[in-house]
């Protein structure tokens, strides 16, 4: 299901259209059925500031670590801004249609890696954005996993990590099959504080904490109904959701509602944290 899972990410979230350059507070206007538009109202995908996440800028001094990468949403934004991108994935056909992807893109350098994370195939201090995107949830150890980030992390290495709402799962565990919590799947629910603490157990300083995503929290609760795969075309009820979400966000109170509801019931929580310069 991850596979299934970072496709629906790399078909609904960053769907290939260029996002016109226009102020943090207007949103770009997209067809109905984008969820483009509520994606950078969440702070993703700022192509006029090069911010990845609102707080996580990329250029192309930069080189990234994409673990987990799936279908490369994410590694694709950066390669745009020239950076010098790795990313991994243990499914190496996955990692295989990223580099290929990635083949023609402006990226400094494109480095693929087929690897479980434990450990990562690189030396100490290769990277300086990390990006670790709906991963946690999956691995069986998460204080190594984190290890591992921080050991590859240059020193001021920023780091963009994110992992399902506990809220929104516990809805999941009524609605979703037993599968969606056995692994390779979702093996654990990250409480709030539990996820800083892991952040600042690895050694980080969190630098800003974000919720996000009551439209994908409902779009999933209402997946559940459609009995259909997880790729589109999708059923007439959850295309006619995110018309009705569109609507809502083409009004000018819809921002504002938008706010209210992705602090109310978040899909995901976001944290964004750097490594030291030094060890005092």
């Amino acid at each position: 299901m991850l596979n299934r899972l970072k496709r629906l990410i790399r078909v609904t979230l960053a769907e290939p259209a260029p996002v016109p350059v226009v102020a943090a507070q207007d949103p770009p206007a997209m067809p109905d059925h984008s969820t483009l538009t509520d994606a950078y109202l969440s702070g993703w995908f700022r192509r006029d500031s090069g911010e990845l996440f609102e707080g996580f800028p990329i250029n192309a001094e930069d080189t990234v670590l994409d673990i987990g990468c799936g279908d490369g949403p994410f590694a694709q934004f950066c390669a745009e801004r020239g950076a010098e991108v790795i990313f991994a994935d243990i499914d190496a056909d996955k990692v295989a249609a990223v580099e290929a992807m990635l083949k023609q893109s402006s990226a400094r350098g494109v480095i693929p890696l087929v690897t479980d994370a434990n450990p990562i195939p690189l030396p100490d201090a290769r990277a300086n954005k990390i990006i670790a995107m709906e991963v946690l949830e999956h691995v069986e150890d998460p204080a190594q996993f984190m290890r591992e980030l921080v050991r590859v992390a240059k020193p001021g290495a920023q780091f963009l990590l994110t992992v399902p709402d506990p809220l929104g799962e516990s809805v999941q565990k009524k609605l979703a099959p037993a599968t969606y919590f056995e692994h390779p799947n979702h093996i654990r629910v990250f409480q709030r504080a539990e996820f800083e603490q892991l952040i600042v157990d690895a050694g980080l300083i969190i630098e800003r904490r974000a919720d996000y995503g009551f439209y994908w929290s409902v779009w999933w609760f209402m997946f559940w109904a459609c009995k259909q795969d997880l790729s589109p075309p999708w059923h007439p009820l959850l295309d006619s959701w995110t018309h009705t979400w569109n609507m809502l966000l083409s009004m000018p109170d819809g921002p504002r509602i938008k706010k209210a509801l992705d602090e109310a019931m978040p899909k995901s929580q976001a944290i964004i944290a750097r490594k030291p310069n030094s060890v005092s």
